[in-house]
């Protein structure tokens, strides 16, 4: 991180305050660690953002704007939703493949009870994109009625990030694999 000198310090801030939260949730984040990590003064921290919870909504904000884009991308290279459903385990897979980590929101999400207001919203917004993007792609295809998206969409985000999570706790990204191929032939996902 310390060699990243073509991004200002608020971005190397967001960058290991995510790789740091994605390893040990909102309440592993500390501005002392973290300004280690960035290679600065933990009072510089506090230039860019004035208090942890801050920080915390911040990187989640983050988070979901990237995860976003990412499934726009995803909506926007494929012609075929059934597709884009195939491979929407890919963008949580991801973060297994680099270094074991879960989904951010997702480690926040645990933490609910302890996240500060502003976090919990930023949270819960990255759900609510999974959720509306899946229902999208839903739409656009013959596996769900109408009245059955939306419950569709949150059983697929639900299940998906429930497999990133028993994956990380084996450190074993072949459960990860496992699980999302036991839906496809549950039907759940598409095969």
């Amino acid at each position: 991180m310390k060699n990243d000198s073509g991004l200002s310090s608020r971005e190397r801030i967001l960058v290991a305050a995510t790789e740091i939260a994605q390893a040990h949730g909102y309440s592993g984040l500390n501005f002392r660690d973290l300004a280690d990590a960035v290679g600065i003064k933990a009072a510089s921290i506090y230039h860019h953002f004035a208090s942890k919870s801050d920080l915390g909504a911040a990187v989640a904000r983050r988070y979901w704007e990237d995860s976003a884009a990412t499934l726009d991308a995803l909506w926007a290279e494929s012609a075929n939703p059934i597709d884009c459903l195939r491979r929407y385990p890919d963008t949580f897979r991801k973060a297994l493949e680099r270094g074991n980590r879960i989904c951010l929101c997702s480690f926040m999400a645990a933490e609910s009870d302890d996240l500060p207001a502003a976090v919990t919203k930023e949270v819960q917004t990255f759900a609510d994109v999974n959720v509306a993007w899946l229902s999208k792609v839903l739409a656009a295809t013959a596996l769900a009625r109408a009245e059955e998206r939306a419950g569709r969409a949150r059983a697929i985000f639900a299940a998906v990030a429930g497999a990133q999570l028993i994956a990380r706790s084996r450190a074993d990204v072949s459960v990860y694999d496992g699980l999302i191929e036991s839906y496809r032939i549950a039907g759940l996902l598409p095969a």
